[in-house]
């Protein structure tokens, strides 16, 4: 069983989705649903996906949920709460109910404060998720990365798990500028790391694999398989890579795998963060 841990739909209108407009992202501007994703998921022996939020709008998550409910191969929903408002635990109360939510993600790297996650405010709203056994996905930029290892320390509770490796500056061989927060963060057991994202980090047009290997390498070595999980970042990816290329460039940069660690980062690890074990449809999972 072969898990995309991180994916995303959208319906042109429906939200705000005015960042597609930016020059260069024409290839964004239109429908991602689950029947357009299917047959990419079918040729690269894809089981099963979880869709990830894209928007500070609660709608978009019940949107999502409805979306789980309606197509089985969506296992889980990584949704949005308000984190620093008062509502929050009516919020997540609310997402809750419904099993095929399996973690929250706030746009971290969008907030002109870099210290946003460190706020106290946002520390409150994070710990109702350690407190309710929800997940979080800290999607960061390189340079706020540095606030992973003191969020996971303050909430060691709390299951994180850092999107697209940090998002390192691929394109501008930016290894040394991030590797020492990423390793900052991998010493700290309640975080993992999606193997996600890298495409376009590096140059879209002229990336190859081996761009990509000295991060997923530095991934592999800091998390170890047990704490790394695929994602393809589908349908974003297809600004550098359609699905298969992404697929077959992680393979290229994780290298040969024993089977035990292949399975753990294209399906495990996801179902022991997720816990998508009661939303995956099919025979149980095993790990």
């Amino acid at each position: 069983m072969l898990i995309d841990a991180h994916q995303h739909f959208w319906q042109r209108g429906r939200f705000d989705d005015g960042w597609m407009d930016a020059p260069g992202m024409e290839v964004l501007c239109q429908d991602h649903l689950p029947g357009h994703l299917e047959p990419a998921l079918d040729a690269a022996g894809i089981t099963a996906t979880v869709a990830v939020q894209t928007q500070h709008d609660i709608e978009e998550t019940r949107w999502l949920l409805e979306v789980a409910r309606e197509h089985p191969r969506v296992a889980g929903v990584v949704g949005w709460v308000d984190l620093a408002a008062d509502t929050c635990a009516d919020q997540l109360r609310e997402l809750q109910a419904h099993p095929e939510l399996v973690g929250i993600r706030h746009v971290t790297q969008d907030e002109p404060d870099d210290d946003f996650i460190m706020r106290p405010d946002v520390l409150r709203g994070l710990r109702l998720l350690a407190d309710r056994g929800v997940p979080f996905d800290l999607l960061v930029y390189a340079r706020q990365l540095r606030n992973a290892a003191p969020l996971a320390e303050a909430l060691p509770e709390l299951r994180i798990v850092v999107d697209h490796l940090g998002k390192p500056d691929v394109a501008g061989q930016g290894f040394a500028a991030w590797r020492d927060s990423f390793r900052a963060a991998a010493r700290r057991p309640n975080v993992y790391c999606k193997l996600s994202g890298l495409v376009t980090e590096a140059d879209w047009r002229t990336w190859t694999p081996a761009d990509l290997r000295p991060y997923v390498q530095e991934a592999l070595d800091a998390f170890g398989p047990r704490r790394c999980m695929f994602g393809s970042d589908w349908p974003v990816c297809r600004l550098a890579a359609e699905y298969a290329e992404v697929v077959g460039a992680m393979r290229a940069a994780l290298g040969e795998l024993s089977a035990d660690d292949e399975e753990r980062i294209f399906g495990g690890t996801a179902v022991e963060f997720y816990g998508l074990g009661s939303t995956l449809s099919g025979a149980p999972y095993t790990s």
